[in-house]
Formats: structure tokens, C-alpha cells, sequence
């Protein structure tokens, strides 16, 4: 099976000098393309630890970490910069936009950082334009944050995650601060998005988020402690792992 990611056997430990955190102590896991994978667990379980080396922004202590097919531990930092830019798209639950950008800035902003760090084009400007629509914001192009409602920067966040058409999208608590309604929202335009083809790799906290996604996979101390599998994306409790 081809992978859009994989992590085999990865540990990643922390030194803060008077102790060693094991914030990840052995885990495997593979990622077909297209799939939607649910994380959970509870507040140091790992799986943060396990998000930010999923999007490339860091590297494990231990184990290896294979994303597009290439081991992470053979790539240079700025071929790995050069990945990252090109084939992950970020959602934060903070949102992370930058307040003086209107919509269209902040959507264009991985543009600039591709490779060769060539200017925004007209056909940049309209891809950007067709993003900011099909995430429902035609009308807010030239609006700054501070105009917005949570779910309409949470939709900006969206679109900048895809101006690069990345193959797999990392979103860590994408409706952790969204009202219920907002929230339907905006998984439905991740359910699309996973539809299309793209993989979803996300973190949440809410049951019945991680209800929508194929898997949902939970974290305990650093490990995997249950996975559970959802045809049709029908929920079922997570299978407790061996001990």
C-alpha cells in the first residue's frame, strides 16, 4: 500500500536538563493516502508531540518518520522546508493569521515561501480569490481578522492551508473554539476536502468530532492505546490495546 505518511517505531524525548521527558515512546503508525485519522488523549498524552513531527517541524529522537515516501532522518533541513511547504497544509485551533493581513494576504502567505521564492502571480491572485470562495468568504477579501467571527478565520485558516494544494492536511483542534453550529461547518468542509482525496490527520479533544473522521486512533503516555475503526464513518468505541 502507498503511504502518505509514516512514523515506525518513533520516540521523541525532551531534555530539560535536571529530567528527560519520553513525550512519545514508541509509535507506529501508517497513513494511506486519504485517510481522515482522529487523535485523541488527554493533555500529555503525546499526541501534540505527535502532530508537530507529523507536519516536519520537528525531528524524532528515536525511530523514523517517512512522509511522500522519503525517511525524514536522509532530508536536509531546507529540502525539508522545501516538503513542508509543498505538502502539508496547517489548521490551528488559534487560527495563527496575521492581524494587520486581510483575507487574501493571510491566505497567500506559504506562497511565499516556495521554492525560488517567486512573486505572487495574477494566476496566484485568482487561485487565492477561488480558495477565499469556496470556503464561503467571497465577500470578505479585503476584511482583517479582527472582522471576522471565529468560524470566518477558521475558514481563512482552510484556505491557506490548501494555496499550495498540499497532499496531506495537519489540523490540531480545528473547532476547539467554534460554537456547535460553526463547528458542523467546518468539519463538513473537511469531510469534502477528505473527499477529494486529500489526507486528514487531525487532533481534537470532542467525541463527537473525532466520530466524523474513517479512524480514530487515542493516545495514552506517550502511546497508542486503542484504535478504532469507523465504516462509513459510523462510531464505535476505540479497541483498547493489548497491554
Amino acid at each position: 500500500m502507498d503511504f502518505a505518511a509514516q512514523v515506525i517505531d518513533i520516540q521523541k524525548h525532551f531534555d530539560l536538563g535536571s529530567v528527560v521527558v519520553k513525550a512519545l515512546r514508541g509509535v507506529s503508525i501508517d497513513f494511506p493516502h486519504g485517510d481522515f485519522v482522529a487523535i485523541m488523549g488527554s493533555s500529555g498524552s503525546g499526541k501534540s508531540t505527535l502532530l508537530n513531527l507529523l507536519g516536519a517541524l520537528d525531528r524524532p529522537t528515536h525511530g523514523e518518520y517517512v512522509i511522500g515516501g522519503r525517511p525524514v532522518s536522509s532530508i536536509s533541513d531546507d529540502d525539508l522546508s522545501a516538503i513542508r511547504n509543498e505538502m502539508i497544509g496547517f489548521i490551528f485551533q488559534s487560527y495563527n493569521l496575521i492581524p494587520q493581513y486581510t483575507v487574501v494576504e493571510n491566505i497567500e502567505v506559504p506562497l511565499h515561501y516556495r521554492t525560488g521564492y517567486p512573486t505572487i502571480s495574477a494566476k496566484d491572485t485568482k487561485h487565492i480569490e477561488e480558495l477565499a470562495s469556496m470556503v464561503g468568504l467571497a465577500d470578505r477579501l479585503d476584511h482583517r481578522p479582527f472582522q471576522l467571527s471565529g468560524g470566518q478565520q477558521q475558514r481563512v485558516a482552510i484556505a491557506r492551508a490548501l494555496v499550495n494544494d498540499p497532499q496531506i492536511i495537519l489540523a490540531d483542534e480545528p473547532t476547539g473554539n467554534l460554537d456547535s453550529a460553526t463547528e458542523a461547518e467546518i468539519m463538513d468542509i473537511l469531510l469534502k476536502l477528505n473527499a477529494e482525496g486529500r489526507t486528514i490527520i487531525m487532533v481534537t479533544h470532542e467525541p463527537e468530532v473525532a466520530k466524523l473522521a474513517k479512524r480514530q486512533i487515542y493516545m495514552k503516555d506517550g502511546l497508542v492505546a486503542g484504535e478504532g475503526v469507523f465504516p462509513g464513518r459510523e462510531a464505535e468505541a476505540p479497541v483498547e490495546a493489548a497491554k
